[in-house]
């Protein structure tokens, strides 16, 4: 099988074959930021893609001619389990299957800043107890309860591949207590979720992001360095490298970055450029 690398134009590196003909894809959390980047890219590299959000439209998304017509908006607020449980069985009634589940929905940024001041560093005491729900609710129980129904489809066909959006926070003190808890778990929910469904055939993965030009972090842009940032649509080549990929049960349970996926499959960020990986010591 081809990689993503051999099927970006070097004369357009923003255009994608299609990698993912046939694939059924849901990103959660994905009217905007990295989960929009992502469904597109999905979408360009031939995946029919659901996307989920509290105030998501069609009209979120770029709709040039190698998107158009596959990607399907759902309304859902993830901490909502009548509302969650309605979007997939919207997605089996309709597709039949499902071969990507993307865990990006988070709500962990909003509100950071409250009253003027900018709670978001914070000692753990200090912190609003909102921001725990924030996290966890809308972050870590929300994958959770989305890779139990996207597993419940995946079964039938015997694979399947799950992707939890995580951070190096997991791994080291990053912003504040509840944000390292939150990533912490995430990879723990990778880990421990990949051992029980490896018999099944189904993979599950972190994936870390780099510095991602989002719209949130691009009104910051004069204040940041943004040399080795990427583009929103470079998590999702990661992902689709990864969903063509045949021998993608090997990297079960493991924490993954884009950066790192791009140079091993030779794929490269929409302008053609090529974001470096980022360790431990660059956090």
């Amino acid at each position: 099988m081809r990689s993503i690398g051999e099927l970006v134009s070097t004369a357009d590196p923003a255009v994608i074959a299609p990698l993912l003909v046939d694939q059924v894809a849901l990103v959660t959390g994905g009217s905007r930021g990295v989960g929009k980047g992502i469904a597109e890219a999905l979408a360009a590299a031939g995946a029919q893609v659901y996307v989920t959000g509290r105030s998501v439209m069609e009209t979120h998304f770029s709709l040039s001619s190698d998107v158009v017509g596959k990607i399907t908006p759902v309304r859902c607020d993830h901490t909502v389990d009548a509302e969650v449980s309605r979007a997939f069985a919207q997605i089996a009634d309709q597709s039949g299957s499902l071969d990507v589940l993307v865990n990006n929905v988070w709500g962990g940024y909003e509100g950071m800043v409250e009253n003027g001041e900018f709670t978001w560093v914070r000692p753990f005491w200090k912190q609003p107890l909102r921001r725990w729900d924030a996290m966890f609710d809308a972050g870590v129980r929300a994958h959770f309860v989305a890779s139990a129904h996207a597993v419940r489809i995946m079964l039938a066909a015997g694979r399947g591949l799950i992707v939890n959006v995580s951070f190096w926070a997991a791994q080291k003190y990053s912003g504040n207590v509840l944000y390292g808890m939150s990533k912490a778990a995430t990879d723990k929910l990778t880990a421990d979720s990949a051992r029980e469904l490896r018999e099944h055939g189904i993979a599950v993965v972190s994936l870390y992001p780099g510095l991602v030009r989002t719209e949130a972090v691009m009104q910051s842009s004069d204040f940041l360095d943004l040399s080795n940032s990427e583009s929103p649509q470079f998590t999702g080549r990661a992902i689709a490298s990864l969903a063509a990929d045949p021998s993608v049960l090997e990297r079960s349970g493991q924490r993954l970055t884009s950066a790192d996926l791009a140079l091993h499959f030779g794929f490269t960020d929409i302008d053609g450029s090529q974001p470096q990986p980022l360790t431990l010591d660059d956090i």
